[in-house]
């Protein structure tokens, strides 16, 4: 049996390139003022070494050769620069010309992502919601689909992230009660009669409010632990400031709605890893509109995201068709394909078990596995791919 061939965006020069190094103009005008940004992510590279001879040359030679041997260096690190600089241009460039028409070519569309999407003029937020199919191909279905979906997670807000005692007296307000009644109410003090047995906060009914919410209380903990320590690295996400707080705070709304909303699932542990990148590119849109909605912008392609391979963190799935254990094994298997020498080595001479190495590349998209920028570039071409980020 024939071997597949090998993806060509797997042999892009890209994948060796500081795709992301540098940051170049547009003719899209500077966004407003915003809450202060990380700093510039950037690839760090060694500086080439200079290889000194133990032979007893004249100074003035070694002088010439090392300026020689640095005037080469940096003629080629300029080179290599001027390169991945012209062919982001051109990335940019055949992306908005895609993006502009009124019904977008998909297939044409990944094909440039793939390559990866210049960090510039909002591309890569634009690229991934459409990706995740928040945003559809066409235009023109643009803002009414915005607008619906935004409005949608403004109601989860209040209906799902509401405290119980709000809950009472909001139904208490609709009620027609007697004025001492109503004066226990303009006191903040609800009367005994307006409390029923299932919003009682000590009822253990399954139908109680209170009984429910004690019982998020654990899964709230624990991502409200993860989110603090989530890219401790970055003062975008943690850190005193404001704008991490306020960073903070989206993204465990987001996490608990999802909970939520998910019954069969809830919260895992590790969804805050794969929630960040998409909540740091929807954030630092500098369309000044969509940085306002990111958190319902991510909350949604965060859904879509998960959707594709949502099973890996149902433990009750781990041993079927389409839990983890069966994901891990196709990779051992796509592994042995592409790769019979460093399969046989892992798995025959070093009997390493897979699940050692890739429970955490399937599950979390690589996310704990390379620098902050480099998972961004990656996800260029994970999300772009038809078939979904885990084929």
């Amino acid at each position: 049996m024939a071997k597949k061939r090998v993806p060509d965006w797997l042999n892009s020069p890209l994948w060796s390139s500081p795709s992301e190094q540098h940051r170049f103009s547009s003719a899209v005008p500077e966004p407003p003022e915003q809450p202060p940004s990380p700093p510039p992510l950037t690839i760090k590279q060694d500086p080439p070494s200079i290889q000194h001879s133990r032979t007893n040359h004249n100074h003035n030679h070694n002088a010439i050769a090392i300026a020689t041997s640095s005037s080469s260096s940096s003629a080629s690190t300029s080179s290599a620069d001027e390169n991945s600089h012209s062919r982001q241009a051109q990335s940019q460039a055949n992306l908005l010309a895609e993006l502009s028409r009124k019904v977008i070519d998909m297939r044409e569309l990944r094909r440039i992502a793939s390559q990866g999407i210049p960090d510039v003029s909002g591309l890569r937020s634009t690229v991934w919601k459409i990706f995740l199919g928040y945003l559809p191909p066409d235009r023109g279905l643009w803002s009414s689909e915005l607008a619906k979906k935004r409005s949608q997670y403004k109601r989860f807000k209040q209906e799902i992230l509401i405290n119980p005692s709000e809950i009472t007296r909001r139904m208490c307000n609709s009620g027609n009660y007697d004025a001492d009644e109503v004066k226990c109410e303009t006191r903040g003090i609800l009367s005994r009669s307006q409390i029923t047995h299932g919003e009682h906060p000590l009822s253990l009914g399954k139908t109680s409010i209170w009984n429910q919410f004690f019982q998020d209380t654990d899964i709230i903990e624990q991502i409200d632990r993860d989110v603090k320590r989530t890219h401790p690295d970055m003062p975008f996400f943690c850190g005193d400031s404001q704008l991490a707080k306020s960073n903070q705070e989206a993204l465990k709304n987001i996490l608990i709605i999802f909970a939520k909303l998910n019954p069969g699932i809830r919260y895992v542990q590790g969804m805050n890893e794969v929630l960040a990148p998409l909540f740091y590119v929807f954030k630092n849109d500098p369309d000044e509109e969509n940085a306002a909605f990111s958190e319902a912008d991510t909350f949604f392609c965060f859904v879509e995201l998960l959707s594709g391979f949502r099973d890996n963190f149902c433990q009750q799935l781990d041993n079927s068709i389409v839990g983890i254990r069966s994901t891990i094994t196709r990779l051992s298997q796509l592994l042995k394909e592409h790769d019979e020498e460093l399969w046989r080595h892992l798995e025959v001479m070093t009997k390493v078990n897979p699940q050692f190495y890739a429970f955490r590349w399937i599950t979390l998209l690589l996310t704990q596995d390379f620098s902050f920028v480099d998972i961004l570039r990656i996800w260029d071409t994970l999300i772009s791919d038809p078939d979904g980020p885990q084929e």
